[in-house]
């Protein structure tokens, strides 16, 4: 049904043929002698009915044009009805299209062709008001259905722009959630990475074994990075159902141990019972602010991160010292407080960051579970 609905509207010409077929089959009532060809003139004035939608006032002018020739001439004055019928449809098609100005200019052509007829002609059906009267009604009608389909398709075209617009809202969305997840997943591995890579060239020749377990550290955070990204690649692919399980304290632990800084974790309460959305953005809360710790902070400063899952909110701190040792120079994106705040409002919880009185640097962050 809903194609043919579709093709209808692709091809108009297959919703007139009825029109057209009334026009051609619409008995005459004509008076006077003629022959049939005279007598078939007044079908050439329906001719321009044909690209009405196309030309919608210049058929107007043609009908009209047409019907004062009509009505003018004792033959076809009385081959009325395709007259009346031809200006209502272009009383129609103009309205329809939002017109309404030449639509009321025609309607008060149309007004003044039926007086005309109606005194010209009309004493010969005994009654020329009513002649004229009579017919006003069609044409009514025509500018009221004419209304009604304008609006509908006014309507329809909101409806379309509404959906457009929240399609489009709805990609920008995902693609800030996806550069939020990509950003968090890259940035934390790359910068362990980095800086482990760093501190192994450094100590190649004074602790051999301590380069061992830097590079460990190094392939063991490349290839979570690299399962992070397949489970990203799998959301995008299947969409939500495709999420991991919610982190977990060990999970916690890990990536406080990745860091290659002294970080102390303590967690409280139990994620096991938390959404899993709402413990995953708790998860990459803590990796970033982590993250800034390892591109910010002095090489010596220290660490403690602070995790409360509670059954109406989670609580967020992650804290380091200030040091006396230069700050690694790693590249910054600028993007990592900008996106802990977006993962907070989803959840209307807050968030502060700023610096602390030892020179160190403190997040706090909270999100509200509850109902």
């Amino acid at each position: 049904m809903e194609r043919l609905v579709v093709w209808v509207r692709r091809h108009r010409w297959t919703v007139d043929l009825p029109l057209y077929a009334v026009f051609l089959f619409l008995a005459p009532n004509w008076v006077g002698a003629g022959s049939w060809a005279v007598r078939a003139i007044p079908l050439l004035f329906l001719l321009p009915l044909l690209v009405r939608r196309r030309f919608p006032r210049t058929v107007a002018v043609l009908i009209l044009a047409g019907t004062l020739a009509t009505f003018t001439d004792e033959i076809w004055a009385f081959d009325r009805g395709r007259a009346e019928l031809s200006m209502a449809v272009v009383l129609f098609n103009l309205v329809q299209r939002g017109d309404r100005r030449f639509g009321a200019l025609t309607a008060a052509g149309i007004l003044a062709l039926d007086t005309m007829w109606g005194f010209s002609w009309g004493p010969s059906t005994q009654n020329p008001t009513l002649t004229i009267v009579a017919i006003l009604p069609i044409h009514l009608a025509a500018w009221a259905l004419g209304e009604f389909f304008h609006t509908k398709e006014q309507l329809t075209a909101e409806e379309d722009k509404r959906a457009a617009a929240q399609s489009r809202a709805a990609v920008a969305e995902e693609r800030t959630r996806i550069a939020r997840e990509l950003h968090d997943v890259l940035a934390h591995s790359m910068s362990v990475i980095v800086l482990n890579a760093e501190g192994a060239k450094l100590a190649r020749h004074r602790d051999p074994e301590a380069v061992d377990r830097t590079l460990d550290t190094i392939g063991r955070t490349g290839r979570d990075a690299l399962a992070e990204l397949r489970r990203l690649l799998e959301v995008l692919h299947a969409g939500q159902a495709a999420r991991s399980p919610q982190p977990t304290i060990d999970e916690l632990r890990e990536l406080v141990e990745q860091c290659g800084r002294a970080v102390a974790l303590e967690v409280t309460g139990d994620p096991g019972g938390l959404p899993a959305s709402a413990a995953l953005q708790a998860y990459r809360i803590v990796q970033e602010a982590l993250t800034n710790m390892i591109k910010h902070a002095p090489a010596d400063a220290t660490g403690r991160v602070e995790v409360a899952f509670e059954p109406e909110e989670i609580r967020i701190e992650v804290t380091n010292t200030g040091g006396k040792a230069p700050a690694p120079a790693l590249p910054s994106s600028g993007r990592g407080l900008a996106g802990m705040r977006q993962r907070v409002e989803m959840y209307h919880g807050e968030l502060t960051a700023g610096p602390v009185p030892d020179g160190g640097y403190r997040v706090r962050a909270s999100l509200v579970v509850g109902s």
